[in-house]
Parts: structure tokens; C-alpha cells; sequence
């Protein structure tokens, strides 16, 4: 595993997080600790919860008990309810307070790292709210505060310089919006935290083929019409500016080749994955030790570029 700066804080996280929902708990609690311990001896250090899901919060407060806490790196997701069906967005300062102070009495972690708000809207978060964050930050209940999204709003709260952190999708097609936002973000001193490295539309060759190639223009009356743009089979550069190459790599799947670029960005402080079992854990933490393949990266902005 290899290690980062988080942000000014001194700290160092591993350029992994793994990211936990209540679907690590749907094999049983004992899969959960199991997973958590797996992460910590492939040198995971740095954990998110999804949800303030309580059990969710106690069963990691449990796996992570005898390991020294100042070496690790917590945060809680706010706004995405509490992982029950139907529950609740809630950003007021009582939801928030109450969901910080739960998780936290359960856990027995003593504090959280980083308080992230799940892609709150352009009028979601009071002044009040916003108060009730800087005075758990005041005391320590949360040491680091956060925001995550991809709509235009997250430009606003950026600018505000009241967060420390941005959760940011990174991938490698995304689009000059993102890379701009990180760029603000790097301005604000702010740490940067990455998600959906191998989005949708990327995670079959089909897709990676046809990502960045004009629709076909469907034929008018008779047959008459623009011909379809479709390029032959045999054609070996009918793939040449697409991601094809994502799952022509030898020795490389395409969700490796997607984790290992998001990682090679000097301002991505750590990358979110999720994993329900240790064999998938395994393969994810063992990407941050290898080397990509010389030449990739060039394919992989040429591809971009293409888009």
C-alpha cells in the first residue's frame, strides 16, 4: 500500500479508502469485521462510512479497536439517511448533530476524521447547519470537514472555503468540469478524494468501444438518409481514440487500469472502493503496487482527448 498527504493536516492515507455501506453487512456481521480486518493488514488506514448507520458504525468501531487510533483515518457520510429503505436526507443541525453523536457512541472511535455532506443542494445546508459542523469541529467530535458531488453547486460550496475536503468522481474520461473543480479545490488547500474510477459507461468493452464515437444517424423514408457510421470488423483501427484498450491491456483488467490512473494524480489524496468479500478486497489492494504499463497513460488522454 502506498501513502499520501491528507490534505494540511499532517496526516497520511493510504492511497486506498475502502468505502463501507450496509451491503458489507449482508453477509452477517462476522463477513463485516473479517472484510475490515483484511483491509488493515493490506495496509488500509483509511475507512468511510456510507451512511450513519449505526450497527454499520459499531461493527467498524469493533474491527478497529486495537489499532492505534491517531494512525487511522475515519469519516462519515451525512445527508444519505441512516442505509434504511426510505429513510430521510437530513441537513439540519439537530439531524446531523444527532447522527455524528450516535455513530460516535457506538463506534467508541473517540472522534471522526472527516464529516462529509453527500451532494447537498443549493439550498440544503441552513447557516445553522453549517454552524453546527464548525462547533463539532470546535470540539473535536470531527476533526476535518467535507462535501461530495458532481453538480455545478459543489463550485459554490468550494469557493465558501468552509470545507477541507472535496469527494469528487475521477475517472479517466471525465470531463473538464471535474478536472476544473479540482483545480479550484487544490486553490482552496483543500484534500481531494476520489470515487466511480470505472464508472458505467466504461465497464464493458462494448461501452469502452463506442464511448466517445458519434451516434449513428438513423436512415429517412426509402432508405434515404446519411449512412450509418459504423466502421468494418476487421477494421484494426476501428477502435483507435476509444477505450477500447481497456480490456485489450495484457495481464490488466479494465477496473485496474481505471484505479491505478485515478491514483496517479498527484492531487488524489486517496481512492473510494467497495468490496463485500476479501477476494475482491484483494485484487483492488493490490493495485496500488504495481506499475502501469509504460505508454497507457498516453493512450489514455488520447482517448479523452477524442471524447
Amino acid at each position: 500500500m502506498r501513502y499520501r498527504p491528507f490534505g494540511a493536516s499532517g496526516g497520511a492515507v493510504s492511497s486506498l479508502t475502502l468505502s463501507l455501506g450496509v451491503d458489507a453487512l449482508a453477509r452477517g456481521e462476522k463477513p463485516a469485521h473479517e472484510l475490515i480486518y483484511s483491509a488493515l493488514e493490506a495496509g488500509i488506514n483509511t475507512y468511510s462510512l456510507e451512511t450513519a448507520d449505526p450497527v454499520l458504525a459499531e461493527i467498524l468501531g469493533q474491527a478497529l479497536c486495537n489499532v492505534e487510533r491517531k494512525l487511522l483515518n475515519v469519516s462519515l457520510k451525512l445527508g444519505a439517511g441512516d442505509g434504511r429503505r426510505g429513510s430521510a436526507r437530513d441537513f439540519s443541525a439537530e439531524g446531523m448533530t444527532a447522527a455524528i453523536d450516535r455513530c460516535l457512541h457506538v463506534s467508541g472511535l473517540g472522534w471522526f476524521d472527516l464529516a462529509i455532506l453527500d451532494e447537498p443542494g443549493e439550498h440544503e445546508l441552513s447557516q445553522s447547519s453549517l454552524n453546527a459542523l464548525k462547533a463539532m469541529r470546535a470540539t473535536e467530535r470531527v476533526r476535518y470537514l467535507g462535501v461530495s458531488g458532481e453538480g455545478e453547486v459543489m463550485d459554490a460550496y468550494i469557493s465558501t472555503g468552509a470545507f477541507d475536503v472535496l469527494s469528487t468522481p475521477f475517472h479517466v474520461n471525465v470531463d473538464w468540469r471535474i478536472r476544473s473543480r479540482m483545480r479550484a479545490a487544490r486553490e482552496q488547500d483543500m484534500a481531494i478524494l476520489a470515487y466511480d474510477y470505472f464508472p458505467e459507461a466504461l465497464n464493458s468493452e462494448r461501452k469502452a468501444a463506442t464511448i466517445n464515437r458519434p451516434e449513428p444517424v438513423k436512415k429517412g423514408f426509402f432508405g434515404l438518409g446519411a449512412p450509418k457510421l459504423q466502421m468494418p470488423k476487421d477494421d484494426p483501427l476501428a477502435t483507435v481514440g476509444t477505450f477500447a484498450f481497456l480490456y485489450r491491456t495484457p495481464h490488466w483488467t479494465a477496473e485496474a487500469i481505471c484505479l491505478a490512473h485515478a491514483m496517479t494524480d498527484p492531487s488524489v489524496a486517496s481512492v473510494l472502493v467497495q468490496a463485500t468479500d476479501q477476494d475482491r478486497l484483494a485484487v483492488l489492494a493490490a493495485v496500488p503496487e504495481r506499475d502501469m504499463p509504460p505508454g497507457l497513460s498516453a493512450q489514455i488522454e488520447m482517448a479523452r482527448v477524442a471524447a
